[in-house]
């Protein structure tokens, strides 16, 4: 697959590198990826949907690849309302109009945040894990033991051990994760090298760290983002059209999120899919087909 140049837009915050792939008057999609993956998760995906007629914006979220923060003050935030204010900021940078978003993991999570507290600004939305806005009162209750063992990750960001062993190792780290959580998928050297790459960013142990730190009430949040994460914390429906997945064997997500439909209250389908954790890059086709979904609702 022809590799597409990286190209990158200021916000207030970040300067965004991305990945355009599509016409450009093309109806707009952004496709967010996920820890630890990155925008190398779409390239399938990307190619299905410009042909068929899409303009497909493909961002490296923050601490990821190319994309710096503006200023060396910045805190190196990983929180969901950051992630997910960042989407509308490139929306409004690149000018686009009401953009279908679509996401997995951090992704899913960042896509399912900009849809809820900025309804008026999305078209609509494919979620991988469906309503994945994270409550945070929920993640400091303890879960069923198979499912802890499987977040081993998160309990060892907590610690700096945790930190030093991600700065340190952070490509084996990684690749223990995309074969943990998606158990039936058999990807190349080449394939996770080429998205490891953007592991290499300055912020990336930074912002990861915070990530589940924050989640976990370890770390304060940036305080200008409390409004939001307030609002989050109510769980809003989300009004947009939505299509939202799961996959069978994602050991992350036993039992699936079908249970989640009563969040949206617009068009809304469930589909389950053969594939684990990472969907968009094991079956790239059924995303695609669940973005055109969503695309066709809107007319």
């Amino acid at each position: 697959m022809d590799e597409q140049p990286v190209r990158s837009v200021d916000t207030d915050t970040l300067r965004i590198a991305y990945v355009e792939r599509g016409p450009a008057g093309g109806w707009p999609v952004i496709l967010s990826h996920g820890f630890p993956y990155d925008v190398h998760a779409y390239d399938e995906v990307a190619v299905i949907l410009a042909e068929a007629g899409a303009k497909v914006i493909m961002p490296y979220t923050r601490g990821f690849g190319p994309t710096r923060f503006m200023s060396e003050f910045t805190m190196r935030s990983g929180q969901q309302a950051a992630r997910g204010r960042d989407i509308i900021e490139l929306a409004d940078a690149l000018e686009l109009k009401r953009p279908i978003l679509g996401g997995f993991d951090w992704g899913g999570n960042a896509s399912c945040v900009a849809a809820a507290l900025w309804p008026d600004r999305i078209g609509g939305l494919v979620s991988y894990a469906s309503y994945d806005i994270i409550d945070m009162s929920e993640q400091r209750s303890a879960v069923a033991p198979a499912l802890e063992r499987v977040f081993w990750y998160q309990h060892l960001f907590q610690t700096e051990r945790g930190r030093g062993c991600l700065t340190e190792n952070r490509l084996d780290l990684c690749r223990l994760l995309w074969e943990e959580w998606s158990p039936c998928w058999t990807f190349d050297d080449a394939t996770f090298a080429q998205s490891a790459r953007s592991f290499d960013n300055p912020d990336f142990v930074d912002v990861v760290i915070h990530c589940y730190r924050s989640v976990f009430g370890f770390e304060a949040g940036d305080p200008a983002l409390q409004p939001f994460e307030d609002r989050l914390a109510e769980k809003p429906e989300i009004l947009v059209p939505v299509v939202t997945i799961d996959g069978a064997s994602d050991p992350l997500k036993p039992g699936g999120t079908a249970s989640h439909a009563r969040k949206f209250v617009g068009p809304h389908e469930h589909r389950i899919v053969d594939a684990g954790h990472n969907l968009p890059q094991e079956a790239p086709e059924a995303f695609a087909n669940a973005v055109v979904r969503v695309h066709d609702w809107l007319g």
